[in-house]
């Protein structure tokens, strides 16, 4: 018995070469490419193509379907949380939030996670797999079927470490940028890492018109360390080296995350070492108000000391907001998404 292939991990260009080896025509890859990219769930389902080649195909590969086995839904603002059962019996979460602008999707790269972050709830249990490029697909495809609600924009900042799954991260980018796909535009999309810089560096090369998200959290290697284990292997002048060469690559400005914890890094001294780190850098430093994670003691900083720190990095240059916070009530927030069920 032969293993079958994750059909809608294919980019066209796969799919095409894979059709001229059964002796298909190429329009055939197309066809099937779009029912792919429309959620379509079985081979039967489609109904422009022979009942041969649909046999051929059930044969050969196999279409992810995941389950919505928990959909919750706000009641602050409409946010809409999803744990989806994946083939294996492993779990993921994703969530749709609205916008004035527009719906955006927060997806996962990975089931669980290996960074550590203490204040993380998706590190909790370690991490168990990568998530293969259909996967990260099919949130952004079934969240948007299942919610009614049309996703213009991708956040990759769910539970996993995107840059820990580099090159199914990238196949994944491609597929639903594809003009062909969901065409959902690179300025779309935002990538978040926890601080990878050797991946960073290779992510640079790409010179991709994603938004880069960088989880800095500290101004120095001493809080760093203490919060993200990460630091130890890439300390912050290698990572904001790092982060320099990207933008002179890209002409991209990065984005840099910076969660507010009560009396670790919330002072206006680290604010002021935040302004000599980022000097002479196009950044925008998103404040985010830490969200509570039970199984840590790290707690929110307060409102007033949140927007001194904003007022302060304003004050030098330095463009900060504080980010809204969504589906607070059904633990959606940032820093929330878990892995649910087995450990």
């Amino acid at each position: 018995m032969i293993d079958k292939i994750d059909i809608k991990s294919l980019t066209l260009e796969e799919l095409k070469a894979a059709f001229a080896e059964m002796n298909q025509p190429k329009y055939r890859a197309g066809q099937v490419y779009k029912w792919l990219h429309e959620a379509v769930e079985s081979f039967d389902d489609m109904s422009n193509l022979p009942k041969q080649l649909r046999s051929q195909l059930e044969e050969k590969y196999y279409i992810n379907v995941p389950v919505a086995v928990r959909k919750q839904v706000s009641k602050l603002d409409g946010t809409i949380k999803y744990l989806w059962k994946l083939r294996d019996d492993t779990f993921i979460e994703s969530v749709v939030m609205s916008y004035h602008h527009g719906n955006t999707i927060c997806i996962s790269s990975q089931v669980g996670c290996r960074m550590g972050c203490a204040f993380c709830a998706s590190t909790l249990n370690g991490k168990v797999r990568d998530l293969a490029p259909s996967e990260m697909l099919d949130q952004v495809m079934f969240g948007q079927k299942d919610s009614g609600k049309k996703i213009s924009n991708i956040v990759l900042m769910g539970t996993g470490e995107p840059l820990d799954n580099y090159e199914n991260v990238m196949k994944f980018l491609e597929l639903v940028n594809s003009s062909e796909g969901m065409n959902i535009g690179m300025r779309h999309i935002s990538l978040s890492t926890c601080g990878l810089a050797d991946r960073i560096d290779r992510l640079a090369e790409r010179d991709l018109q994603l938004t880069l998200s960088v989880s800095l959290h500290a101004p120095d290697d001493q809080i760093r360390s203490t919060i993200m284990p990460v630091n130890k292997a890439f300390n912050v002048e290698r990572l904001i080296g790092s982060c320099r060469s990207y933008f002179e690559k890209t002409g991209r400005r990065i984005s840099f995350e910076y969660a507010m914890i009560r009396d670790v890094n919330d002072s206006i001294e680290c604010a002021s070492k935040l302004v000599s780190l980022l000097k002479g850098m196009p950044a925008h430093v998103n404040l985010i108000p830490l969200n509570n994670v039970d199984e840590s003691p790290l707690k929110p900083s307060a409102p007033e000391t949140v927007k001194a720190f904003q007022q302060y990095l304003e004050s030098k240059g330095v463009t900060a907001t504080v980010r809204r916070s969504l589906g607070g009530d059904i633990d959606a927030a940032c820093g929330q998404l878990r892995r649910r069920y087995g450990a």
